[in-house]
């Protein structure tokens, strides 16, 4: 593998927009779904229900909202990615925007924009807040998510639950390996520590009650989609800026073969572990 950089190349092939549309739709088709045995241990947990009024931040392009809804629960997704919103809205909100007059009690809500930006979509206190975002992949900061969860906490009911997510322990993680090539490539100083959720929780005022760790293995069905699902999650943005994208799919590429299978087919062991949090 060769260790030369190139610095400061565009590859003029895609605008911005396009790029960040195609980004989307590769983490709605091919990334979101490897996260699911995580969605469903946690509602499993928390026992979401009909009494659940669910507030996700950073919810993507809304699969974990759909689950929950399909639960009964009443959901409302906040997310700073105006293309991930607008696939959540093809996906929860087929008929029409959420916004629509006279809409029918219990119909999901999608917000482009910060937590607060939430309050202005309903009256009723959530009683459960997820980020389902994992922390610490690579170079991971509390700094970015502790600012979001101190934003919604006034949005929730005394008691509520709070579940924050992050990556289990890199021993126990095939894809570090590969994320490894984003620390390199960017330069990164900081590693994820194993209490970064606990940080974050406590920068919030809340209260722990309670841990989990969850397998989630990253199936793709060949080397190229595995590329694709891994750069649609922003973890290699900052390797991307600091050199290429080119250079950056060529690397975790190559960090991938350990992990090719004879039919073509990439699989990738993880542990992601939850912390579940009460409000005061």
């Amino acid at each position: 593998m060769s260790s030369t950089l190139v610095r400061n190349h565009r590859s003029a092939a895609a605008t911005p927009t396009e790029e960040a549309v195609a980004r989307a739709r590769d983490w709605a088709e091919i990334q979101e779904r490897m996260l699911v045995p995580l969605y469903e241990a946690v509602y499993k947990r928390l026992d979401a229900g009909s009494a659940t009024r669910l507030l996700g931040i950073g919810c993507g392009s809304g699969l974990a909202l759909l689950m929950a809804a399909a639960r009964g629960a009443s959901v409302t997704g906040v997310d700073t990615h105006a293309e991930r919103i607008a696939l959540a809205r093809e996906r929860l909100l087929p008929d029409g925007p959420d916004s629509a007059p006279g809409e029918r009690r219990g119909r999901p809500r999608l917000v482009h924009g910060s937590p607060a930006d939430a309050s202005a979509v309903t009256a009723a206190p959530y009683n459960l807040l997820t980020a389902f975002e994992p922390l610490g992949g690579v170079a991971g900061d509390p700094d970015g998510l502790a600012p979001a969860v101190e934003d919604a906490v006034p949005l929730l009911e005394r008691g509520s639950a709070v579940v924050l997510t992050g990556w289990g322990p890199p021993e126990r993680c095939s894809a570090s390996a590969v994320l490894r090539v984003a620390t390199r490539l960017a330069d990164a100083v900081r590693q994820p520590r194993r209490d970064d959720l606990e940080e974050v929780a406590a920068r919030a005022g809340l209260k722990l009650d309670g841990s989990g760790r969850v397998a989630c293995p990253f199936g793709y069905a060949d080397l190229r989609s595995a590329v694709r699902g891994l750069l649609s999650t922003g973890l290699f943005d900052a390797a991307i800026r600091a050199t290429d994208r080119d250079q950056v799919k060529k690397e975790v590429a190559e960090a991938l073969h350990p992990h090719l299978r004879r039919d073509g087919t990439v699989w990738m062991p993880n542990i992601f572990r939850y912390v579940v949090a009460r409000t005061a």
